[in-house]
């Protein structure tokens, strides 16, 4: 069961704003019953399906779901600064869905020919294309195209997207390939992390024992990022939390489910800094997160780091 878009005088419908799955399970399906909206943008890329492969049609007429923007707080807008002073022009970007993600965005319009490879994408990258700021004239892989697996956004994003051969969608096994990732130079990952250990683990799914979401292409883009040439490196964004704040994020608690690696690890960012640790000993890793964890937890982390990784 897919929705679509109105079909063309050719008989070929859009997949709309979601390709990344829709289009390998529709191609695996023996029926498909298809919701034809009159709502649903056409979009461009390997996002078609034509009308003979319907089993069934229904036709609907009603507005796609909208996801407000944010990272507008003063706390998101940090974090959305510092990592903006470490991406480079003409680098091509990576971004989840969520504030860190749109206060990143909000933080580049002083950058120059960016570019977009991307699970998804949403408001922040429309208002980057009329800027002038997203171009992808320094693209090796898709030049001058933003290419993504789907989109989620406002009303004003599915209009943007609709018919707009600037956009490509495609399935997420092409998307999220790290070799093809790793086609773009510059390539740059943007994601987020809810909890990350002193030696630079990032749990992303989960909070010790209870599942928070999916791992999504968060290790895809972050290996492929690492393998893109002239070195740009990957930039795991935690931000903190409640529960982040905790002394027991010397570690990553019990249950804990490991998405991306200390080896992965390039970057940390929270509002109190951003800590480099590629290339870093167990040791310098834990000093580096230790100074941009919150203020009021620094000393408790610095106690416990010194019962193992701080020791001498």
């Amino acid at each position: 069961m897919i929705s679509l878009s109105p079909p063309d005088e050719q008989g070929f419908c859009s997949y709309g704003v979601e390709v990344g799955v829709t289009k390998p399970a529709a191609e695996a399906a023996h029926v498909i019953v298809a919701e034809i909206n009159q709502q649903m943008p056409r979009t461009c890329g390997d996002s078609l399906i034509h009308l003979s492969r319907l089993r069934y049609i229904v036709e609907t007429d009603y507005p796609l779901p909208e996801a407000p923007q944010g990272g507008n707080s003063a706390r998101h807008m940090r974090i959305g600064q510092a990592i903006a002073e470490l991406i480079p022009d003409g680098a091509t970007l990576q971004m989840g869905l969520g504030s860190i993600p749109d206060a990143v965005l909000r933080n580049l319009t002083q950058h120059r020919d960016l570019g977009i490879h991307t699970e998804l994408f949403s408001d922040g990258v429309v208002d980057l294309v009329e800027a002038g700021v997203i171009t992808g004239a320094r693209k090796t892989f898709h030049p001058g195209k933003i290419v993504a697996g789907f989109l989620f956004g406002s009303q004003r994003l599915y209009r943007f997207v609709n018919n707009n051969p600037l956009i490509e969608l495609h399935p997420t096994d092409y998307i999220n390939d790290p070799f093809n990732i790793a086609r773009n130079e510059r390539m740059v990952a943007i994601n987020s992390a809810l909890q990350v250990d002193l030696t630079g683990q990032v749990c992303a799914d989960s909070i010790g024992p209870h599942f928070y979401s999916g791992a999504g292409g968060q290790l895809d883009f972050i290996r492929g990022a690492a393998r893109s040439k002239n070195g740009l490196r990957s930039l795991p964004c935690g931000h903190r939390s409640r529960r982040e704040c905790q002394p027991d994020c010397a570690d990553a608690g019990h249950g804990a489910g490991v998405v991306t690696t200390r080896y992965d690890v390039h970057y940390i960012a929270t509002e109190y800094g951003v800590a480099s640790l590629h290339g870093k000993t167990v040791r310098q890793r834990a000093r580096e997160l230790i100074n941009i964890a919150h203020p009021k937890f620094r000393d408790d982390l610095s106690g416990r780091a010194k019962l193992g990784y701080l020791s001498s």
